[in-house]
């Protein structure tokens, strides 16, 4: 970052920024021109997206980028703004409490107070991880931010919902079972994405009792929607990246079949970009 903010305190102004029923909203970047832009628009913090830097970078999502490749995407990106910086580092980047642990601490060095862990494992015939070794990755990444004095804000996420594990009527008793073990490990917020039913989401809530994050998609509700449930979090994930691969679409369709350029209206000025790269 490159606010005279230390790092505990960028810690304490994102954690703050977790509040039930007034969201942060987290618009993720995957590299500094979007990270920068996010930052004009007023938002309060940078959370990075790892399957659009993943994407970026040439790789597909699910940890196929090396983590070295990661962390320094994301401490690029920390360097580019101001404000706090949560990084999506997927599930630790390795299958042992240890590597969380290594890897929330490339997180606090590379300039980022938050970190996304997720439960996923890529795994059809074992899609999420045992919740005891889920656990003692929260632990670790908890002890690595106290090695470091720089209490990392922890968003734990389990993709009970986002990967259609088990029967649908058993969905929730896992995640709710899931969010309660992380949350009591020390996990900040819990981060339950594929949920869009509104009573679902407004149960989480009430049952987790703690700051929960909710993927924005497109047919799911909106901000002040989720603020009267009392969500804490909002996050777009990799949508804003492949919303900006979908506008590059559709300006090659139009370029090479009709010979025209009217996407290009309306876009950001060189100028623009070119002054918000050099001052930031």
């Amino acid at each position: 970052m490159t606010a005279t903010d230390s790092l505990p305190v960028a810690s304490a102004r994102l954690r703050a920024l977790h509040r039930a029923g007034q969201p942060i909203i987290l618009l993720n970047a995957w590299d500094c021109a979007s990270a920068r832009i996010l930052e004009r628009a007023g938002v309060s913090a940078i959370a990075t997206t790892s399957a659009g830097i993943a994407f970026s970078h040439g790789f597909p999502d699910g940890e196929m980028i090396p983590r070295e490749r990661m962390l320094e995407a994301v401490t690029r990106i920390c360097r580019s703004v101001s404000v706090p910086v949560t990084a999506d580092m997927e599930a630790g980047y390795g299958a042992s409490a240890v590597e969380a642990g290594r890897t929330a601490a490339g997180v606090i060095e590379a300039g980022a107070v938050g970190m996304n862990l997720e439960d996923g494992t890529g795994d059809p015939a074992r899609p999420l991880a045992d919740t005891a070794l889920q656990v003692e990755k929260i632990y670790a990444v908890r002890e690595a931010g106290e090695r470091a004095g720089v209490p990392l804000v922890l968003n734990a996420r389990t993709d009970v919902y986002l990967d259609a594990v088990g029967s649908e009527s058993g969905r929730f008793e896992e995640a709710a079972r899931r969010g309660e073990a992380y949350r009591d490990a020390g996990a900040d917020c819990v981060f339950v994405p594929g949920v869009t039913d509104s009573a679902t989401i407004g149960a989480l809530v009430q049952r987790l009792a703690c700051p929960v994050n909710v993927l924005a998609v497109a047919a799911g509700p909106s901000i002040a929607e989720l603020a009267r449930l009392g969500v804490a979090r909002v996050s777009l994930g990799s949508g804003p990246m492949r919303a900006s691969m979908s506008l590059l679409e559709r300006l090659a369709e139009e370029v090479l079949t009709r010979g025209t350029y009217s996407t290009l209206e309306g876009i950001v000025s060189h100028a623009s970009m070119n002054e918000l790269m050099r001052h930031g």
